[in-house]
This record gives structure tokens, C-alpha cells and sequence, in this order.
């Protein structure tokens, strides 16, 4: 039968006459329905990292379901930290052996007995061992789900589907928010932890991804899952075996793990990648998006704000959410540098007019007919962090980096996230009594002026690029 060449979008393969009349949209859709399954983990990552914003205040008030003090409250909110280092170091490799689905399982383990511990927590001592445990499942999730979507994704839609991870979190956050606001300490925490079984008993019915099935050589395996992401209708004998013809290069090239380590810093390309995605998790964190994030309904009571705190942190959590789907539209239409440019100078803008706002606060100058000036300074940093720090930089970890050292590479990126994490949260209460809320939130915005230098000089752009073509400008 006489077929032509129809570069599909979607799969990017020949597809024969009969089957010329499939709709693009048919052959997108169960790959956006996998990757939001799979970054549902990314959603419980997001309730952890909320969950001291509403209950902080509440565990520190006069009618505490369980007393603790300030300085208890940051070790809270910043343990969850500690254990996504440990959780993120293994997750590559045990990946690797153990299939990207089932170690997305077994993430949900931590995050469920997480829950239960902070239920039945009869003691501080408790929640932070539970956080700890939590945050073991949040480092996996970090790691494993990106990867997972990274290998299901056509190239066409690869960016928007990457930002799933980040509009997965966003989500999570709002969830939190929504529901500390109206629901008891208790019941929060129960359908919280609700969360991830359904995460765990969802993930039967996705697919392992066709490249982990050929690297253990199924291949009959593979064909079902890469036709069963692309759809009935779309041919995918030829990407499968583009994705064969590749496995087998990296194999040739790599002869072992510690082979594959090791071109991290002897391949100019490889070093180069990994000091833009260490460089990108940087400034993501060291933006201050994290102590914005686990202090805001703090942030707004000291601010003197006339919105009630539970109130400003639901629209920011809203804003947050709807701009983490604009930014899915357009990181394949407007491309990575220029968003990211965007985002870290207006969050500069941002934070600077946060810090006036304190300073003048701080100094005795009334500012009653000002309280809208840090609900707009901090809703406007969420949209351009949810823009660009937000998504981008997780994205761009599926891009920069050559297969052969993926797994490796991503996880030490993960590692960096979360030790800035638990810097940024631990220190966030130290740096307002030592700088002032003015001196740190001056601080942070001078770090994200930085930041937009870091990305005009040495971030290059990878939309519409193949990963060989993005793997050649890294080696110039």
C-alpha cells in the first residue's frame, strides 16, 4: 500500500494513508492524561510543601491541637527539606533498575505513613520525624516524575507537557490552602493523606515508559506502551525504532555507571548543561519562592494587610495555578530564555516594593491605606516566578542533559533544590530578625537581578530544538 511521509506533531513518524484522517488532538490526548497521572505525585509534593502556611499558626496559637514553639515551627517547615535530599539521591538509579512506575509507586509509601504519623502525632518529636518521611517521597517524586513525562512526551508538546510537574504543584498548594482555611487541623491532615493512596492505586493504569522497557529488552512491551501513549491511529514502528537505534548508542558509548559519571565533567557539552541546571535551580530557590510559600499567611498578618490572611494566600494560591497553565501555552511558543528573563526581573521589581512596604511599616509610618501593596507585590511574584523560575527550570532538566547521564545528573540537580530549600526556610525567620523583613526581601530581590544576568549570558534556548541539536550548542 503506497504510503506518504506526514510529519506528525504528535509522534513525528510515517503514517500511512489509512490512517491520515486521525485527528493530531486524538493523538495528544493520552499523553497529557499519563503525565497528569504521573505528576500527581507533584500535587502531594505541593501539599507537604504548603501544609505549614495554614498550620503554623494554628500549632503555635492559644488553642493548639498540639503546642509548639516558634523556633519548633521552623524546624517544621524545613525538616520536610532534609528528607528529599535523601529521597532524590537514589531515585534516578533505582528508576533505572526498578521501572519509572513502580518506583512512582513506591514514593507514595513515605507520603502516606507522612500523613498518618501527623494524625496520630502525639508529640512535636513526631511531626518532625513525619516530615522527614514526607519530604523522602517529595525528593523521589522530584526526580522520577519529570523523567517519566520527559520520556512519554512527543518533542512537539515535550515543554508543555514538562510544566505538568509545576502546575501539579501549584495545585497542591491551592488545595492546602483552600481547605486549611475551612477544614480542622485534623481533617485537613486526613484528606490529605488521601491524596497519595489515590496517587499510588492510579499509577496501575499508566504505562512503563517504552524506553526503561528497552533498555531491559521488552521490546513487544515497549511497541504496546509507545502505541498506547501516541494512540490506535498514530504508526510508531519508526520512533520506536529511532528509540532503539539511541538506546543502543548510549550503550556503546558508556560501558558502565561510573563511565556515565564521569562525562559530567570531562564532556565540555555535559559540564556545561550542568551548570545551567544547577545554575537555574539556584536562583529558583534563592528567589525567596519558598519562604513566600511556607510564611505567607505570616507574611500578610505582619503586613498589616486588611484581606484576612486566609483569604490573600487563597487568591495567591489561585493566581499561582492559573498562570502555571498559561505558562504551559506559551514555553513552546515564546521559548525558555526570554520567559525566564521576564520572570526573574519583575520578581526583582516585586520583592524591592515588599521591602518598601516593610521598611515603612518598620519605621512607624502608617501605612493603613497601603495593605493592598504586599498582597500586589507578592501576587505579582507568584505569576512571574509560576511564569518562567516556576516550571522552566524542571522542564529544561529533560532537555539539557544527554541520556547516558540523566538519571545522575538530575538527581544531583534535585539534591541542590532541596538543600536551598531547607537553607531559605530554616534561615527565612533568622534573616527578618537580623536584616529586617525590608533587608531580606532587598536581599532576595537582588539575588533575582542576578539571576536574569545568569540567563541572558550563559542559559541557552531549546525550544524547537531536538536533544541532539541542544547536545552540539552546549559544545561549542
Amino acid at each position: 500500500m503506497e504510503t506518504r511521509k506526514v510529519y506528525e506533531e504528535t509522534c513525528e513518524v510515517m503514517l500511512p494513508q489509512k490512517d491520515q484522517t486521525a485527528l493530531p488532538q486524538g493523538k495528544k490526548f493520552p499523553q497529557y492524561v499519563v503525565a497528569l497521572i504521573a505528576t500527581l505525585g507533584s500535587f502531594c509534593a505541593g501539599t507537604v510543601m504548603a501544609w505549614t502556611s495554614p498550620t503554623l499558626p494554628v500549632l503555635m496559637g492559644p488553642n493548639s491541637p498540639l503546642p509548639i514553639t516558634a523556633e519548633e515551627g521552623s524546624w517544621i517547615g524545613c525538616l520536610m527539606a532534609v528528607g528529599a535530599l535523601c529521597g532524590a539521591l537514589p531515585a534516578g538509579v533505582v528508576s533505572d533498575k526498578l521501572g519509572r512506575r513502580l518506583t512512582m509507586q513506591i514514593v507514595a509509601a513515605p507520603l502516606i505513613v507522612s500523613w498518618v504519623m501527623i494524625i496520630f502525632a502525639p508529640s512535636v518529636g513526631w511531626l518532625y520525624a513525619a516530615r522527614i518521611i514526607a519530604g523522602l517521597g517529595v525528593g523521589a517524586v522530584s526526580v522520577v516524575a519529570p523523567i517519566y513525562v520527559g520520556e512519554i512526551a512527543a518533542s512537539a508538546i515535550r515543554g508543555s507537557l514538562g510544566g505538568f510537574f509545576q502546575m501539579q504543584l501549584t495545585i497542591g498548594i491551592l488545595f492546602t490552602y483552600l481547605f486549611g482555611a475551612v477544614l480542622s487541623y485534623l481533617w485537613l491532615n486526613i484528606i490529605s493523606g488521601c491524596i497519595p493512596l489515590v496517587y499510588l492505586v492510579i499509577l496501575f493504569f499508566v504505562p512503563e515508559t517504552p524506553q526503561n522497557l528497552l533498555s531491559k529488552g521488552k521490546r513487544t512491551e515497549a511497541e504496546r506502551s509507545l502505541q498506547r501513549l501516541r494512540g490506535d491511529g498514530c504508526y510508531i514502528t519508526e520512533e520506536l525504532r529511532q528509540m532503539q537505534t539511541a538506546l543502543e548508542r548510549q550503550r556503546a558509548e558508556t560501558t558502565s555507571q561510573m563511565e556515565a559519571l564521569k562525562s559530567i565533567f570531562k564532556e565540555k557539552a555535559s559540564r556545561k548543561a550542568l551548570m545551567v541546571g544547577l545554575g537555574l535551580m539556584l536562583f529558583q530557590q534563592l528567589s525567596g519562592i519558598n519562604a513566600v510559600i511556607f510564611y505567607t499567611v505570616i507574611i500578610f498578618d505582619a503586613a498589616g494587610s486588611t484581606l484576612s490572611p486566609s483569604v490573600a494566600t487563597i487568591i495567591v494560591g489561585v493566581v499561582q495555578v492559573v498562570i502555571s497553565f498559561l505558562a504551559l501555552l506559551l514555553v513552546d511558543r515564546a521559548g525558555r530564555r526570554i520567559l525566564l528573563m521576564i520572570s526573574s526581573s519583575v520578581m526583582a521589581i516585586c520583592l524591592a516594593a515588599l521591602g518598601v512596604h516593610f521598611y515603612l511599616l518598620d519605621t512607624g509610618v502608617d501605612v493603613s491605606n497601603y495593605g493592598l501593596i504586599p498582597l500586589a507585590s507578592v501576587v505579582l511574584f507568584i505569576i512571574m516566578f509560576s511564569l518562567g523560575f516556576g516550571p522552566i527550570p524542571w522542564t529544561m532538566l529533560g532537555e539539557l542533559f544527554p541520556a547516558k547521564i540523566k538519571g545522575a545528573a538530575s538527581a544531583m540537580a534535585c539534591v541542590e533544590n532541596y538543600v536551598l530549600v531547607f537553607v531559605v526556610t530554616k534561615t527565612f525567620q533568622g534573616l527578618l530578625e537580623s536584616l529586617g523583613s525590608a533587608g531580606t526581601f532587598w536581599m532576595f530581590g537582588g539575588i533575582c537581578i542576578v539571576g536574569t544576568v545568569f540567563v541572558f549570558f550563559l542559559v541557552p534556548e531549546t525550544k524547537g530544538k531536538t536533544l541532539d541539536q541542544i547536545q552540539l550548542e552546549l559544545a561549542k
